[in-house]
Order: C-alpha cells, then sequence, then structure tokens
C-alpha cells in the first residue's frame, strides 16, 4: 500500500484484510522500519472516508531519478514497448515497458487482460502511477517501476497505426535496419582504487564498500591498488551499474583494500557485487582453456568457480603454465565477487570469482594423506600383528579371526565403493559419454545398496540404469541431482524392498550418487563450451585459425591418400582500419559479422570460412576439381561485396582483395599453401592500388 499526504509519500505493509480503493483516507497505526525507502509496518488501519485520490505529479525519467518522487502518485507520457502477463505470488498482473524521453521505464499494472495489452502495443500513453525503484545487492537504484493500480491508469492518446502483427515479415538477416538509438547520456567521473584489470577489457574500481565495474578499451600499463580515475558513460549490464566507454587515468598513489574474507552464503546473496573478496574451498576439478583458466571450488557444499583470464593476444609474455593445484587441497581464492544475477530479493544467486593472477590462489590445506590406500595399509599391519600375538593362544585367535573376517568385510565394502567412486571420477575427467558415467553411478549405488534396482531420471532426457517393471510393490527412495543454477539436473531414485529399513547408509548412497551426477554433467557442459570456444572465432562465429591449422592438415594427409588436389582462398578486407578510426571498434565488429556472414552464404556445405587475423579470413574449398572450380568460388566471394553494409546505420561499401593456392600445384604444405595464397592476395591489392 502506498500513502500520500499533503506532499509527503510512504510505503506501509498493510496487514489487513480490508479492500481498500484508491482515494479512501485512512488512518494507520504502525512501526517506523529501516529502509531505502520511507516504509511503515502497520498493525491496524482504519478507514476514515472515501474520497478522490491526490492529483499525480506529472514526471520525466530525469524527475523520478533524482527528485525525491519515491512513493508519490506521478504522470508519465511514453510510449508503450511491449506488454506482458506475468504471475507473481500466485496472481496475474501485466509488466509494462514503456519508452519516455529520457530512456525506459517498467510498470507494474494489477490487471489480467491479455487481449487488452495487446492493444497497447507501440501506442502513445500517460500512466499514471506510484514511484519506485529496481536495485542490485547492494541496493543501488538501477532503474524505475511504477505500481499502477489497473488498466484504466494508462490513458491513450495515440494508438498505433497498424497491429503489429500485420506488418510485413522482415529477413532475419535485415532486422538491424530497423535499429534506431540517440545517446544522451552525460559523461560522469570515479575514482578508487583498481583492484581488477583486464588490458582492452575491463578494470573494478573500489572505494570503501563500493565497487563499480568499468568498461574500457586502454592498454595502458595501470598497477593494482593504485588510486585511479575514471570517466565514461553510466549504464545498467544485466542489472548491474557500470561505466562504458571509459578512459583511465592512473594516479600512481597506492592504497591498497583488503580483501573480505567471506562465505558462499554471504557472497551468494548478492551484497558484494565487484567487491574484493576472499572465500575458502576444496579444489574438485580444473581446466584450462583458450582464453581462461578455472577452478572448480566446494564450499561450504556449494560450488563455484574460480577464474583467472589469460592476458590478450597483443601480450608479448608467454602464458605461463596452469598452477597446479592438487584435487581435494583446500585453497583460499582472492579476487572480484561477480554474481549471474542482480536482483536483490533473490536468495542464495550463483557467482563466480574473477582472480587477478595466479597468486590469488594459494593452497590452505593439502590433501589428507588418512585415505583409503593408507587405511588398508594401516589394517593390514594391525592384522599382522594380531596374528603374531594371537599365536600365543588359540582362543585368543579364534577372537580375532572372527574380528578380523567382520572388519575384513566392512573394509572391502568401503574399497568397493571408493573403486567406484575413483572409475566415475576418472571416466568425469576422461572421455567417457555423460550416458555412460550415469549408469554407472547407478550400478555403484546399487552395489552399495546390496543389489537393489536404481535408476536415474535426467530432466528432458532419457531414464537411465536397471528401472523395476510397473507393478512390482516396493518403496522408492528419491535424491534430486542438484543444479548450480534453475531447477534440479533430474533425479535419482532407488527400489528397496518394503523389509528393508530406510538406514542413513541408503540415503548416503544415494547423496553420494547425485553429487557425482551433478559434477558429470556440470564438468561435461564445461568441457562442451570449452571444445567450442577453443574451435570458433568468439567475434564471428566461424572457425579460428586453430580449427583451420587442423583441417587443412588433415585435408592435405586426404589429398596424399588419394592424389587428389583441393584450393585454398585468402581474403584480407580493404581499407578496414579506416573503417574501426572513422565509426569505432564497435561498428568495426559489427561490419566484420556481417562480412562473416554474407561470404560463409557464398560457399557449398562442404567448403570450411576461418578467420585467421584481425580482418583476414581464409576459405578451404576441398572439393575442386581444377583451378577453375577455386576461381569461381573467390569470384562468388569478392561479388558479395558489391551491395553495400549496414553498419549501425551507416552506409559502407565494403570490399576485398583476393588470393587463391591449389594443392599441390603451388604448394604441398600447410604454410606453402598459406603464404602462396597471402602473396597472391597481395599482388591482387597492389594491382588494385595501381603498383606493381
Amino acid at each position: 500500500m502506498f500513502v500520500e499526504d499533503q506532499g509527503i509519500a510512504i510505503y506501509v505493509d498493510a496487514t489487513t484484510s480490508i479492500r481498500f480503493q484508491p482515494g479512501d483516507r485512512i488512518l494507520i497505526d504502525g512501526t517506523l522500519q529501516p529502509s531505502f525507502n520511507p516504509y511503515v509496518a502497520s498493525r491496524d488501519i482504519k478507514l476514515i472516508h472515501h474520497g478522490d485520490r491526490p492529483p499525480p505529479t506529472p514526471a520525466s525519467l530525469d524527475d523520478l531519478i533524482h527528485k525525491p518522487l519515491d512513493c508519490k502518485l506521478v504522470l508519465v507520457h511514453g510510449v508503450i514497448r511491449s506488454a506482458d502477463l506475468v504471475l507473481s505470488s500466485d496472481r496475474s498482473s501485466a509488466i509494462v515497458q514503456m519508452l519516455t524521453d529520457g530512456g525506459m521505464i517498467e510498470a507494474d499494472v494489477d490487471s489480467d487482460n491479455g487481449t487488452a495489452l495487446e492493444d497497447l502495443l507501440d501506442a502513445e500513453v500517460d500512466v499514471t502511477g506510484v514511484v519506485s525503484g529496481k536495485f542490485d545487492g547492494k541496493m543501488h537504484r538501477t532503474g524505475i517501476v511504477l505500481h499502477v493500480s489497473s488498466l484504466a491508469d494508462v490513458k491513450v492518446l495515440k494508438r498505433a497505426g497498424a497491429s503489429p502483427w500485420h506488418m510485413p515479415i522482415t529477413p532475419m538477416d535485415q532486422v538491424l535496419t530497423g535499429y534506431r538509438f540517440i545517446d544522451a547520456t552525460e559523461r560522469l567521473r570515479v575514482e578508487g582504487t583498481i583492484t581488477y584489470y583486464q588490458p582492452g577489457s575491463a578494470l573494478v574500481l573500489q572505494n570503501g564498500a563500493e565497487s563499480l565495474w568499468i568498461s574500457t578499451e586502454t592498454r595502458e600499463p595501470l598497477r593494482i591498488d593504485d588510486v585511479a580515475d575514471a570517466t565514461g558513460f553510466p549504464d545498467i549490464r544485466s542489472g548491474f551499474l557500470a561505466l562504458n566507454r571509459s578512459e583511465i587515468e592512473d594516479n600512481h598513489v597506492k592504497a591498497p583494500i583488503a580483501p573480505l574474507k567471506s562465505t558462499w552464503k554471504q557472497l551468494a546473496s548478492g551484497g558484494n557485487i565487484f567487491d574484493l573478496v576472499s572465500i575458502e574451498g576444496y579444489v574438485v576439478t580444473e581446466a584450462r582453456a583458450a582464453t581462461q583458466d578455472e577452478y572448480v571450488l566446494d564450499s561450504d557444499g556449494q560450488l563455484l568457480s574460480a577464474i583467472y583470464r589469460h592476458p590478450t593476444a597483443t601480450s608479448l609474455l608467454p602464458l605461463p603454465p596452469m598452477k597446479d593445484i592438487p584435487l581435494g587441497s583446500k585453497v583460499r581464492i582472492t579476487g572480484i565477487c561477480i554474481p549471474e544475477n542482480a536482483n536483490p530479493f533473490d536468495y542464495d544467486k550463483s557467482f563466480n570469482i574473477l582472480m587477478r593472477s595466479f597468486d590469488d590462489i594459494t593452497v590452505v590445506v593439502k590433501p589428507p594423506w588418512l585415505n583409503i590406500r593408507n587405511l588398508t595399509r594401516i589394517v593390514i599391519l594391525l592384522l599382522l600383528a594380531v596374528i603374531v600375538v594371537a599365536a600365543w593362544s588359540l582362543v585368543l585367535m579364534r577372537k580375532v579371526h572372527r574380528q578380523t573376517a567382520a572388519m575384513a568385510a566392512r573394509n572391502e565394502a568401503e574399497a568397493s565403493v571408493e573403486r567406484w567412486r575413483r572409475r566415475i571420477l576418472e571416466d568425469i575427467n576422461g572421455s567417457e559419454p555423460l550416458a555412460g558415467i550415469i549408469e554407472h553411478i547407478t550400478e555403484m549405488v546399487s552395489s552399495m545398496l546390496k543389489g537393489a534396482p536404481c535408476w536415474c531420471e535426467i530432466r528432458d532426457g532419457a531414464t537411465l540404469g536397471f528401472r523395476p517393471p510397473e507393478g512390482e510393490t516396493r518403496q522408492i527412495l528419491g535424491e534430486d541431482i542438484p543444479s548450480r543454477v534453475g531447477a534440479p539436473l533430474g533425479r535419482l531414485f532407488a527400489a528397496l524392498g518394503f523389509n528393508d529399513q530406510q538406514t542413513p547408509a541408503a540415503k548416503g548412497a544415494l547423496s553420494l550418487g547425485a553429487r557425482l551426477a551433478a559434477l558429470a554433467t556440470d564438468t561435461r557442459k564445461l568441457y562442451s563450451d570449452l571444445i567450442h570456444r577453443s574451435e570458433f572465432d568468439l567475434l564471428t562465429d566461424i572457425h579460428n585459425r586453430f580449427s583451420l591449422d587442423r583441417h587443412l592438415e588433415a585435408r592435405i594427409d586426404e589429398a596424399r591418400q588419394k592424389a587428389g588436389i583441393f584450393g585454398l582462398v585468402y581474403i584480407d578486407l580493404d581499407e578496414f582500419k579506416q573503417l574501426n578510426d572513422r565509426f569505432g571498434h564497435d561498428c568495426g565488429d559489427v561490419y566484420l559479422q556481417e562480412v562473416a556472414r554474407r561470404m560463409k552464404q557464398q560457399l557449398r556445405s562442404n567448403d570450411l570460412l576461418a578467420r585467421i587475423g584481425g580482418d583476414e579470413f581464409v576459405a578451404l574449398v576441398p572439393d575442386a576439381r581444377n583451378r577453375a572450380d577455386v576461381e569461381e568460388i573467390a569470384r562468388r566471394l569478392e561479388d558479395c561485396f558489391r551491395d553495400p553494409f549496414s553498419v549501425s546505420g551507416h552506409p559502407v561499401q565494403g570490399s576485398a582483395s583476393l588470393g587463391i593456392a591449389l594443392y599441390p600445384e603451388d604448394a604441398a604444405t600447410k604454410d606453402g599453401l598459406l603464404k602462396f595464397a597471402d602473396a597472391a592476395m597481395y599482388r591482387a591489392k597492389n594491382q588494385k592500388r595501381g603498383t606493381n
């Protein structure tokens, strides 16, 4: 409930069953609560009389952000961009995105009329509602929300000229033609200590309890722990405050920030966005990718990733080997906390720790020496000692024999579980298919439960393991397979006889199997992502230099076996640097993406297109019968530049210089083919310039 009187407005937690209407005059008995808004927790609310609500205050987005209008009734003018029904707390309402002169505003409308919402799209409206803010985990304002009582408070001034569903179909590769953007955002300046720096990408400044992500193209040699100024443009990225297109000035004054010692629960609350923190956990697995190293930690029974991003390709320093951390070690991680969700009202949000260097991971406790192997050795020594002593007495020997047999049975059971677990972990770290690993997990759980049927139902996937036939009377135990984010990955089941008790051992076996299944699934997802990143260019999503080399070597081997031929086309974009200088690197990236898309359309299904440098591409033509086939492909690639490109609203006439090479006529090695095609390309480029 929002209440306003004589220009002052508050929010009331209304603990009452009375249905009030806007404009009712009421008397509230309650207690003021500490909050970022005026907030009263009510004990009793009484109706004085019915009346009209106060007139709304006309307001722009700038007014809502800078003026103290929280909880007040305002009137906002804008154009409806989207209107959707959502379900929150078992109640349907409408979320409306409205474009105003200053930017986007969200309106939460108490209505479930989907048909009426469709009629609002692209309409010019006046909306009357109560102001509140959107916030991140540190309760920084990241946007504006209007709470609207009903659709009657959305006054349509001018409806759209036509229904959106009657518009002509736009080809998916031409949707950018409808893009328009006017940026009137003011440049700001902030100051703080540098706690993270990735040259050419971003840095983090921290000042007391405040931290800010700074996106920048600078590659200056900035130092961690130095005080620096940053000037740039404020933005909201994935719900987080950020400063974009920034310039940095290092003051060369040391002001180190001590990392905040934290637990998983503290960081999962989202209140330490971009802060320098430290956290302890046990290393579960580690992996090196083309662009980063990642350590997966178990902290307080929860998984998190500690990531070290490699220096950019322009760095002259060789990449040091990945720091060797024995699995099972307890480590302390220091770095920047990066939550995956900015909503402060969501609990236990996933997060990653972004490390600055290998020094940010240190071993606190090495893996324990008390493991199955050492325990087995100790047991053998104890058994030998018992046998020597038992030889002095037949009675003692019989007693020791019975004890030894019982102990050996327990040890064998434990050793069997350990062998299963070790095999499964080896399969996870190897190339065993995920379905095979899950089936091994069900077999392990079945062996721990004395042969009880065990199976796993993967969410939106297969059922693996042995599931008893329908109709058998059994008691079923189940355990969710936890996911790092979102719903469980599936569920692990075991079918026990009714005479079997649901012992802690049975629940423990299912819990162990569920944790191993979660680890296997997360590891396979990580491995698949790493494989894709190593094979494809992140900007254009075509093959990279590494992938081209591998395919080219394979094609040479195949051609040697079959005495075949194939071709290579080397493409270099003309005047790409001038385009970057004129329109900026963002437009240059869009141009590269559009060029890759066009060239890919000119190639056949068996041909391969790769980006091997900033503006250099190579097309591998494996099914060429002669040089004329390769020249035909080259002409098609060159012709695709005839039509101008649309880059962020700017028409750009592109062109490229091409050179071809034919195996084995021009060269018989990978490097020879690339050099020959490169030289042919430069001859073509010089001919365009009018030189020999």
